[in-house]
Parts: structure tokens; sequence; C-alpha cells
């Protein structure tokens, strides 16, 4: 895989990140319909490209927010090669992976990741860190697994679209849940504070800076994440109710 050409659609927050990691590994082309990537480009030795140039490579990633997958998928389709490998790095599995069956030829091998971090806790380093890898169409699962675990230093968990989503439900769903009440208190810097206390307001900043876009696709188009909110807000409803009892 170190010797492909890989093409990247989105170069947002994550794509950005993405596209800094990929570099080494790859000869790299980027595109984005809103940002310009050219600034990026020059930073990594890469280089700007159309969706057809994206096309012609060997893999391509989509970094997109779920609501553009439908659009972004057809538009690519034309200019897709027969043995080409497409990736997507959605922060569900579920929703992303039925549309890329739905859309893309049979000849188009599919993978679903999805890198557990993001801008804030990768910018020191993302050895270590954890992504979900889903096989989906055209056996190159492993191959994918291989290069996150020996070139980018990653701890890899291959499971299945269904397997993710129900554990993000409670890892992503409950946490940016938290973390979000907690950014709306607008809470000062405090002087006398506790380890605990620390460690949440560090978890919180982790999430912070997310997008409202994200934020919704994590609580809305993961099918599991409504029973989660249910036993959240259920668990909170007990426990404010207790504590006004004599």
């Amino acid at each position: 895989m170190t010797t492909k050409s890989l093409g990247l659609i989105g170069i947002g927050a994550f794509g950005a990140l993405a596209a800094k990691h990929l570099a080494p590994h790859f000869d790299l082309v980027l595109y984005d319909a809103v940002h310009d990537a050219a600034p990026l480009a020059q930073e990594i030795g890469a280089r700007v490209g159309d969706l057809q140039m994206i096309g012609a490579c060997n893999i391509v990633i989509l970094a997109v927010p779920l609501p553009k997958f439908r659009q972004v998928l057809t538009d690519i389709v034309p200019f897709l090669k027969p043995d080409t490998l497409l990736l997507d790095v959605a922060s569900v599995k579920i929703k992303p992976i039925a549309l890329m069956l739905e859309i893309l030829p049979p000849h188009i091998s599919i993978v679903g990741t999805h890198p557990l971090f993001g801008p804030q806790s990768g910018k020191n380093g993302i050895a270590g860190l954890n992504i979900a890898v889903c096989e989906v169409r055209g056996n190159c699962g492993n191959a994918v697994a291989s290069f996150c675990s020996e070139k980018l230093g990653l701890k890899v968990f291959q499971v299945t679209p269904e397997e993710h989503d129900h554990e993000a439900a409670y890892v992503q769903g409950l946490t940016h849940m938290i973390a979000k009440m907690l950014v709306s208190l607008d809470l000062p810097q405090f002087k006398m504070t506790t380890k605990t206390y620390e460690l949440i307001d560090r978890a919180v900043d982790f999430v912070r800076y997310d997008s409202d876009e994200l934020f919704r696709t994590i609580e809305r188009e993961n099918p599991f994440v409504e029973e989660t909110k249910k036993s959240f807000f259920a668990a909170a409803r007990k426990l404010e109710k207790k504590l006004s009892e004599n």
C-alpha cells in the first residue's frame, strides 16, 4: 500500500490531520469543494486535484460529513477505476457503509474505518490511538488494518459495522452528550481543582471544538444511540429526584 496513489476527499479538521500522516506513505492527491487545498498540499508535499484525478488513484478516502456522502459518492463514481479501494472515516458505520454499497459499483472494494480520535486528541501524535476497521467488500480489510498498525502505529479493532455502532453509542454518544452539556455551562477557569475535575475538563476539551454537524451525526445517525439517550436521561432524572429527597 505504501507505493500507491491515494486521493483524499475533504480536508476539514480531520481530513487535514489525516493528510499529514498519510503523505509520507502515498502519492497523495487532495480535493475539497469548499476549502482551499493548496496551502496544505504545499506544506505536506501533496498534490491538489479534481474528482477525475482523485478517481484515478488506487485508493480513495472520503473525509466528508455524512449528509454529503450520497452526493460525493455519486459525483466520484464515474471516475473510479475497477480496482479502486474506497474507504470512509465517518463516526458511524452502518449508514455510510449502506450508502457505499448502494451507490458504488460491485468492482469497487470498500472498507469502513473510524479513527477514534480527532485533531485535539491526535495533535501530539496518533501512535497508540484506536481505529475501527470494517471490511465490507473486496477482502482489503486485513491490508488496511496492517497499514494502520504497522505504518501509523494505531491500535486496530476489526469489527462489523453493527459491532462498531453498538459500542460507539456509549463510547461516543454518551461522552459527547455529557461534554456538550458541560460546555453549555460556560464554566470559568477555577484555581482550586481536584484531579477528578481536571480529568473531566481535559476530556471535555477533546470535543469542545467539534462541529455541530459531527455531534448530530454521532447522536442521530447511530441506530443504537436512542437507547443510550433514554438510559442516560432516565438515570439523570433518578439522581435529581434522589438529591431532592429529605
